[in-house]
């Protein structure tokens, strides 16, 4: 999937081009905040893996624009709780790095059996991330952008529209203020996840 440029003015609901629009603009939203996200753990986790945009299907100029860079910033406040939790850490260490679809499926639906909210998203983005740092650790290079077309397609499929009622990506920034509350949900959140795909495998 093609991403359109990071400055590119996001459509709004209602507007001239209808749902599908701001939905297009969502998805291309959504691959540069996942790639900004994932690079700015890999970078904090790694830094000698010096992991670009192009690495992962990118650009370098998206990172350019400032408010994907408070997006990506927010996000990776609510992360912090999950980097700090040993079993959850542990656990993530099951899921192989180059795991099947349906294996990445059924993680990403137990994250939001009960609900959605930023917090679950951000472990949605954390699983990803960690794929591919597995990925790159293990010269698995052909799985990466493959990773993220499931994240994608995920977001299309199943939580496009609570996006768009946030008012897209931005509404991470306007909405989360009690962001260590949602870290602690996405934590719980994403520990029941792996514990249901170790169960069912």
């Amino acid at each position: 999937m093609a991403d359109r440029p990071a400055d590119e003015p996001q459509g709004a609901a209602g507007g001239g081009g209808g749902e599908d629009v701001v939905d297009d603009e969502i998805i291309n939203q959504g691959a540069i905040v996942l790639r900004g996200y994932v690079m700015d753990n890999i970078n904090q986790e790694n830094p000698e893996l010096h992991v670009t945009p192009e690495v992962l299907g990118g650009r370098s100029s998206e990172r350019e624009d400032p408010i994907i860079k408070d997006i990506v910033d927010q996000l990776i406040k609510i992360s912090d709780e999950l980097n700090r939790n040993a079993e959850l850490q542990h656990l993530i260490n099951t899921v192989q790095g180059n795991c099947a679809q349906d294996v990445f499926v059924t993680v990403a639906r137990s994250i939001f059996a009960d609900g959605i909210n930023w917090g679950r998203v951000v472990a949605l983005f954390h699983l990803a991330y960690k794929l591919i740092y597995k990925a790159l650790t293990q010269n698995h290079f052909e799985i990466i952008q493959r990773i993220i077309s499931w994240v994608l397609q995920f977001i299309r499929e199943n939580i496009i529209s609570w996006l768009r009622q946030q008012g897209g990506w931005v509404g991470v920034i306007s909405r989360v203020n009690h962001w260590y509350t949602l870290s602690i949900l996405a934590a719980v959140a994403f520990v029941t996840a792996v514990i249901y795909w170790r169960r069912n495998r």
